[in-house]
């Protein structure tokens, strides 16, 4: 008789039954009965009376009957607290018994019952078991620790028990180290701040030899705490790669995912030079290709990893295109993850390939899946170029197809096509218009509107198609709304005496007979366009469109390399960090991908990466080149990241680079994504970019009134934001330098009706490096009308881009309200080092060193100073006089100073002493990096004059 009969219920007074039963002699009833208990306790029945006489079976040997009483405990132990310290005794016998499975079955089911009460009758036990003979007994304690340590986290340190789990790491049995790996990451995921896993090459030595001989699930542990670790150098991370390789061929597609993982973090740190990286790039393949033939379950899981795999190295599989493509019998699902990849892999060896493939799926029955493949084609055209001309002729074939969706899905993909190559394939325009009618969805009629307004010169009866669709205007969703008033708005600019009355038909529909506020007032800025000044309406509204790129769909750098280090877990194929859908703080750790090492890029010179300062550490604050700046909403309110002390790092700089070649290498060169050597110099923090808090103790003096030690020209503070364009808040400020210190000072007023609170800063990437070395600090909600004035420490070891004009700083200042960006110019003097003056040999020979090409003359008038007055000015902000000298009744003053990234500037300033009619100076510059003159000259001037 199979077991079932225990789930069958009994005459009445069952409990009293069970009792009698539990209490009975023969240890055949005792098992029978202790069984009918679980069975009840498994459907869901009160069965918690029976504590007392249940815990009393735990005396036996019978290995079965005290698993079941154990379960029983485990169940009710939070319910009667008070009950269960009745079976300490039996646990601490239990857990010195002769029998290794039963300490460690006692030793489990101890870590099981949080209940406080106990945990302090537990530890003697657990101490004994984490020291026990039997490798199974040891790493059954192991996980127990980290469930103690989760119950009561003091006690497992006052205990010692996180120095034994880390004794337990040099374990001869790989199983127990692996569970110890395990209990210790786990641990240290609560508390992160914790440096538990304090790896160093021998243990790591210790974790490669067990990841040979452990179970799959001990591996998982073993390479997801090699993730963690940060090697040394390359030649660790290789020697690291080496040795984790062989887990790729392991028939369980997690390992082979943590095995992924560890090779694509420690690859950062190869050379792209070496064979090896070559040979590892080979490697990575097979295996990813392999996980596609598994079920479709984990198909859907392994293609989601792949694509972050593919965005950050396609060339790992660049040549696996067919594995991509579609089965007749693969679930949506998958077919949809399949395309993505399929577009992210088409280079232009592969296109013809990719394009007869998603032609043939475009004819599918399945029309979500058409309708990706049909976009597929249009995104496969904007990215490889050489192929643009057979993807439209290929959408044209698709709409002669007369398929509804189809058709419309082509229109929309087409739109795309003609903003990225503008002026080139107009010619299907005529096609286009012919399918007018048949499109009933909004995305594809806003499409064809855009298409037609915009060509609107090309096509002759433009303004009775847009007519058409004028006439069903209030039954439109919103977009197609939208786009209809801006195309009739474009034909009316270019052909306005044709089409008068049909521009006042949609401004009158758009704003008075419309309740949607977003057409409303996109119809009176255009009404008032028109009416006011045509041509700017013409500037503003026909203005020249940037071109789309393909890049758009791709996730963003920082958050993909957060990615890279999750692969194989939910982040992976959520797409998105565990902080977005893990709730409270637990377990959430960012993770960023090491820095490139100073030898890891064949392309990087000594001077472009001097060591200790790679190349790499320099964070990315923004997605793209011409964008103003990451969303700061994401960003994390997490503790500063504090940059080295500032006067230090100026005079590190200078060591570098005495005569600058810092902003030469700069200027010239159009990859701004590595610094320089003089940039680069002053060792970066971890991640600049990311943790800015508004919560934290004070890290410098906010004081309002913040006078500047005789220290340089300060500014009067200038209004950088208006109210009007940021919500109410208005921003003023200033840069001042003192005592080796750049500061932004900055005063905020709410002008608005809300109070405004959560206060954060970002900039863009400069040609300075300039960044906050802190975060942006309002103490008090900043409420309606009041202002408050802060001083932001500024450091210069951010993120380098050469900007027009060279001391222009794009800002976001983020706030509970929104994100609002401005743009300001910072004087080039506050970047002048106190360390700035050269010796005179010096100076003569870098004087002559400099071609005469990058000498630069300058007049400042009206300047009625005398040698000493001017003397004494410049030298109060690090302009200093190296050497003085009279030439025919004038004064000659021989100067130098210093840029914060190496940069030397050597000057010549000529005063006519004693003669009040002659007030002009003349200023002769020589630099390196010519393209500085002119800022240092403004410099001068606003220091002299003030």
């Amino acid at each position: 008789m199979t077991d079932s009969k225990y789930f069958t219920t009994t005459k009445k007074g069952e409990i009293f039954e069970l009792k009698a039963e539990l209490n009975s002699d023969k240890k055949e009833k005792k098992k029978e009965a202790v069984k009918k208990v679980i069975a009840s306790m498994t459907v869901g029945k009160d069965v918690s009376a029976l504590f007392p006489d249940v815990v009393n079976c735990m005396q036996t040997d019978n290995l079965e009957l005290k698993k079941l009483v154990y379960l029983y405990l485990m169940n009710y132990a939070k319910s009667q607290p008070d009950m269960a310290i009745m079976a300490v005794n039996t646990f601490v016998k239990d857990c010195e018994d002769p029998n290794p499975l039963i300490r460690a079955l006692a030793v489990r089911t101890m870590g099981c019952i949080r209940v406080d009460k106990i945990t302090e009758y537990l530890c003697e036990p657990l101490r004994k078991c984490l020291k026990d003979e039997d490798p199974y007994v040891r790493k059954t304690a192991a996980v127990c620790v980290a469930k103690l340590h989760d119950i009561n986290a003091q006690l497992v340190e006052d205990q010692g028990f996180l120095d034994t789990l880390k004794d337990l790491i040099s374990d001869s049995n790989p199983m127990v180290v692996a569970n110890a790996v395990a209990a210790l990451s786990e641990i240290a995921e609560s508390h992160p701040s914790s440096n538990l896993l304090d790896l160093n090459p021998q243990s790591i030595n210790k974790l490669l030899t067990a990841l040979n001989e452990c179970t799959e699930w001990g591996q998982i542990f073993i390479l997801d705490c090699l993730a963690n670790y940060m090697p040394k150098d390359d030649r660790e991370a290789q020697s690291i790669c080496e040795r984790v390789t062989p887990r790729l061929s392991h028939a369980n597609s997690a390992v082979v995912l943590s095995a992924v993982k560890v090779l694509m973090k420690f690859m950062e740190m190869l050379s792209k030079d070496l064979d090896y990286y070559a040979t590892l790039l080979k490697k990575l393949a097979p295996p990813l290709v392999t996980l596609l033939s598994a079920e479709p379950e984990l198909q859907y899981v392994a293609l989601r990893n792949i694509n972050l795999i593919v965005q950050k190295r396609p060339e790992i599989l660049k040549h696996e295109m067919k594995v991509f493509f579609v089965k007749y019998n693969d679930p949506i699902y998958v077919k949809l993850e399949k395309l993505d990849i399929m577009i992210r892999l088409a280079s232009q060896a592969n296109i013809a390939q990719v394009l007869a493939e998603l032609k043939e799926y475009a004819t599918e029955v399945d029309v979500d899946f058409v309708r990706k493949a049909v976009r597929a084609i249009g995104r496969c055209a904007i990215k490889v170029e050489q192929s643009a001309e057979r993807c439209v002729s290929t959408l044209l074939d698709l709409i002669q197809t007369k398929v509804n969706y189809v058709v419309q899905e082509a229109i929309v993909v087409i739109k795309d096509i003609f903003r990225k190559y503008p002026n080139k394939y107009e010619s299907v325009i005529a096609t286009l218009c012919e399918n007018l009618d048949s499109l009933d969805e909004p995305e594809a009629r806003a499409a064809m509107i855009w298409i037609v307004g915009e060509y609107a010169e090309r096509i002759d009866n433009a303004d009775e198609l847009l007519e058409s669709f004028l006439e069903g205007f209030h039954d439109e969703s919103t977009q197609v709304q939208l786009q209809l008033l801006t195309a009739i708005v474009k034909l009316f600019l270019k052909k306005p005496t044709e089409t008068q009355e049909l521009v006042q038909q949609v401004l009158s529909l758009a704003t008075q007979d419309s309740d949607n506020p977003d057409l409303r007032d996109r119809g009176y800025i255009y009404w008032r366009l028109l009416s006011t000044d045509p041509v700017a309406a013409k500037e503003v509204v026909l203005a020249e469109k940037p071109l789309i790129s393909e890049e758009t769909d791709l996730i963003e750098p920082t958050l993909l390399d957060e990615l890279i280090c999750y692969i194989g877990t939910l982040a992976s194929v959520y797409h998105k960090p565990p902080n977005a859908f893990v709730e409270g703080g637990r377990g959430v750790v960012h993770k960023s991908l090491p820095p490139r090492t100073a030898s890891s890029e064949s392309t990087e010179s000594p001077e472009t990466a001097p060591a200790g300062a790679p190349a790499g550490d320099q964070p990315d604050v923004i997605p793209a080149q011409g964008d103003l700046l990451g969303d700061l909403l994401n960003l994390d309110l997490g503790p500063p990241v504090s940059g080295p002390p500032l006067a230090a790092s100026s005079v590190q700089m200078g060591a570098v680079d005495l005569l600058g070649g810092g902003l030469d290498s700069l200027i010239g060169d159009s990859n701004f994504g590595a610094p320089s050597a003089s940039v680069a110099a002053a060792p970066a923090p971890a991640r600049l970019g990311a943790p800015i808090s508004s919560g934290l103790s004070d890290l410098f003096d906010l004081t309002s009134g913040v006078g500047t030690l005789s220290g340089s020209y300060v500014a009067p503070k200038a209004v950088w934001l208006p109210a009007m364009k940021a919500k109410g808040l208005e921003i003023s400020g200033t840069f001042t330098r003192q005592v080796g210190s750049i500061s932004m000072d900055l005063q905020l007023t709410n002008k608005a009706l809300q109070v405004m609170t959560d206060f954060a800063i970002q900039f863009n990437r400069n040609s300075f490096g300039l960044a906050p070395a802190a975060p942006l600090q309002v103490h008090a909600p900043l409420s309606p009308n009041q202002t408050v004035e802060i001083s932001l420490p500024l450091n210069t070891v951010g993120s380098v881009m050469k900007m027009e004009p060279l001391n222009n700083l794009q800002v976001a200042v983020k706030n509970n309200i929104d994100v609002f960006y401005f743009s300001t110019l910072y004087p080039l003097h506050v970047l002048f080092v106190e360390d700035g003056k050269m010796d005179r040999q010096m100076f003569l020979a870098t004087w002559k060193d400099i071609a005469n090409e990058n000498e630069a003359q300058f007049q400042i008038r009206d300047c009625p100073l005398n040698t000493e007055a001017a003397s004494n000015k410049l030298q109060s902000s690090n302009i200093f006089t190296v050497a003085k000298r009279n030439v025919e009744g004038q004064d000659m003053l021989y100067q130098s100073l210093k840029l914060t990234n190496g940069i030397w500037v050597l000057a010549e300033l000529r005063i006519q002493p004693g003669n009040p009619s002659f007030t002009d100076l003349e200023l002769s510059l020589k630099c390196r990096a010519p393209e500085v003159s002119q800022h240092v000259h403004q410099a001068y001037e606003t220091i002299l004059k003030n």
